[in-house]
Order: structure tokens, then sequence, then C-alpha cells
């Protein structure tokens, strides 16, 4: 008999991060999966943090502007501390298909400046 361990299992406050998201810049969640949670158009992740369940990152797509990560970030970093929340900028990532055209391909690249 498998043994299910309570440290196995993560628990992430996803509405409370959809409505962050709707309330910082009024996009929608387009899809969640695991500790990941993908804007509308696939303009920005937001990650849940294993460790720290008041705090999130967020990864740009590498095809936005610095104004648009600029702009974007300050607003969600505003409604994360009305809502007793962290959001901290991690980086950029790339998204493309994979050959088979049915799957992702997800690459974090480490933290650039915002301007």
């Amino acid at each position: 008999m498998h043994e299910n361990n309570s440290s196995d299992v993560q628990i992430y406050e996803l509405e409370k991060a959809r409505f962050i998201i709707k309330d910082a810049v009024q996009l929608d969640i387009s899809y969640a999966y695991d500790d990941l949670i993908f804007s509308e158009h696939g303009l920005f992740i937001i990650q849940f943090v294993k460790e720290n369940k008041n705090k999130l990152y967020c990864w740009f797509n590498t095809t936005t502007t610095n104004d648009f990560k600029k702009s974007t970030f300050t607003a969600l970093e505003t409604t994360c501390n009305l809502n007793k929340m962290i959001i901290e900028y991690k980086g950029d990532f790339e998204i493309s298909q994979k050959e088979n055209g049915e799957e992702l391909d997800i690459k974090f690249i480490g933290k650039t400046q915002i301007s």
C-alpha cells in the first residue's frame, strides 16, 4: 500500500492569483499547470513559490517590450501588495512548439533589466 505523504501535494491559491491578474492588468488566465499560470495571450507567466504561499514569481515572454514589462509588473506588484502578497520579477521565457506539434517547450531565461 502506498502511503500518501502530505508534503507531496501542493495546493496553490489559483483564484487569488486569478483575481490579482484580472484586477491588475485586466487579463484572464489562459492555462494553469502545476505551479504555473499562463496569462491570456502568453504575455507572462505567474509561478507559485512552493516555500512561501504568499509569494509569486513573474516571468515575461521575450516578445514583450520593456515598457509592457515595467507597466505590467508595477500593476501586478501594486495589486499583490494590496492583497498581502509579494511578487518578484524572475526573468523572461521563450515558448515554442515541439516537433510533434502537440507539446510546447518553455525555456526560462535569467533575469534581464526592466528599464
